[in-house]
């Protein structure tokens, strides 16, 4: 009998030292393939806005950060598998997500826009793009975007699991143009040679439905554990200004406040 409950009391242990283990860490899930806002630097090392802001976070909430990459569209089904806690892959918060993850509070929000070449005369809407072939990544809200809006009146549009990709069809000329995060499409491409000749043509797209109400960090449906801990960090960052710092630093003049 005393054998018994010293197993029990061990057990019991063991599972507080593993709910303590587990609430001092939090394992991001994001894809390396978006700068600014995540990729890696030439020695591997994670980098980006959203690592530097899930590296502030963490610390607000005095816990440890770890990340795990996969696929855009990947992130969703991995975060309901528990593969990571959270989502901090420059993800929106859509109705269309609600209904499969929760999100903590709304951090930031960037604009959409068509990255095409410069002088084209292309504009972001469905009868200047009719017949074109235009690049999204897959998963992404601007796929979304224009599927429902592009799609139906004659775009093509192309998916690609990796945005490095839609800008080597881009250069090559067998894309017209990709609509993108602007940050994303800025610092991805037109910050860098290969974006010689492409610009940003025309003004943001506009679906809150669809684009969703600003970024946040996705969560598993009913935990509330971590989305009470994150909104706490969160709020704390931004109260200290580090998102405006972080902006400042990866988007220059763009503004990416929530309104």
């Amino acid at each position: 009998m005393k054998k018994l409950k010293s197993l029990l009391l061990l057990g019991c242990a063991v599972a507080s030292f593993s709910a303590l283990a587990d609430s001092a860490s939090i394992k991001f899930g994001l894809e390396a393939q978006y700068p600014p806002f995540e990729s890696k630097s030439a020695s591997g090392e994670l980098q980006g806005f959203d690592i530097d802001l899930g590296h502030a976070v963490c610390a607000a909430a005095k816990v440890k950060c770890e990340w795990s990459e996969t696929s855009f569209d990947g992130l969703i089904p991995a975060l309901q598998a528990r593969k990571f806690d959270a989502i901090n892959s420059a993800m929106n918060v859509t109705d269309k997500r609600r209904q499969a993850i929760d999100f903590t509070n709304v951090i930031y929000r960037v604009p959409t826009k068509l990255i095409a070449k410069t002088g084209s005369g292309l504009l972001p809407d469905a009868a200047a793009l009719k017949g074109k072939h235009i690049g999204v990544l897959q998963g992404s809200i601007q796929e979304s975007f224009a599927q429902a809006h592009w799609a139906p009146k004659g775009v093509d549009i192309v998916s690609y699991q990796d945005q490095s990709q839609v800008y080597l069809d881009l250069t090559s000329g067998r894309l017209d143009g990709t609509l993108v995060l602007a940050p994303a499409g800025q610092n991805g491409f037109l910050d860098r040679a290969d974006g010689k000749g492409y610009s940003f043509v025309g003004d943001a797209v506009r679906d809150d439905k669809i684009l969703g109400s600003g970024i946040a960090f996705g969560l598993r449906k009913g935990d509330t554990v971590n989305k009470t801990r994150l909104d706490q960090a969160i709020a704390k960052v931004k109260q200290d200004g580090v998102v405006s710092q972080l902006s400042k630093k990866y988007f220059g003049d763009i503004d990416v406040s929530v309104k």
